[in-house]
């Protein structure tokens, strides 16, 4: 594929809608949706450069036994549905101090101990240039509601047995349903 340019379509609050043309091997012209969370991407550079947006935290409990997901209702499929806790890392912060303030918003939990960072991912290759960086590591406290009256989350623990019956029953985004399939098999 060969870029050829891209166009603003719509600028929202947090999300800005491009087109993107390219021309294909055999010369046809290719037309691409995206969004982005840069509302201002002006070159082809520009749509795989910068840091990353969010952070994604894989939390287990002190003994390793037990991992961390929130149940959270996403409006954009109007379903509740399993998920790391995760949110968008603010100006000026890096990524595990995002995760730390993260996790305490939405779970209440401390987070004891940073064991990985890993390096930056795309959260939605197929439609988004958005790009998050998991943090793993232990958390301990009580788990309480989130800060936000805006976000439905309910956090909790999860045993490797009570993670395998979830996940054949319930709705889990795609990158917390692969981990937490493999974590299931140890």
């Amino acid at each position: 594929m060969k870029f050829q340019n891209l166009r603003i379509i719509h600028r929202g609050k947090f999300l800005t809608r491009y087109d993107l043309c390219y021309e294909t091997e055999n010369g046809r012209s290719k037309q691409y949706e995206i969004i982005s969370r840069n509302p201002s991407i002006n070159s082809f550079e520009e749509l795989h450069s910068g840091s990353a947006d969010a952070v994604v935290m894989i939390i287990h409990d002190e003994t390793g036994e037990k991992l961390l997901l929130n149940r959270e209702y996403r409006m954009a499929v109007g379903e509740w549905v399993y998920n790391f806790p995760a949110g968008l890392i603010d100006k000026g912060e890096i990524c595990s101090e995002a995760a730390v303030r993260e996790l305490r918003e939405e779970t209440g939990l401390r987070l004891e101990r940073i064991s990985e960072i890993w390096k930056e991912s795309y959260s939605a290759v197929g439609f988004s240039n958005e790009k998050t960086v998991v943090v793993t590591g232990v958390a301990s406290g009580e788990i309480r509601p989130s800060d936000s009256d805006m976000e439905e989350i309910q956090a909790r623990w999860f045993t490797r047995a009570e993670l395998s019956t979830l996940l054949q029953n319930e709705m889990f985004a795609s990158r917390t349903q692969a981990y937490c399939a493999i974590w299931c098999r140890k």
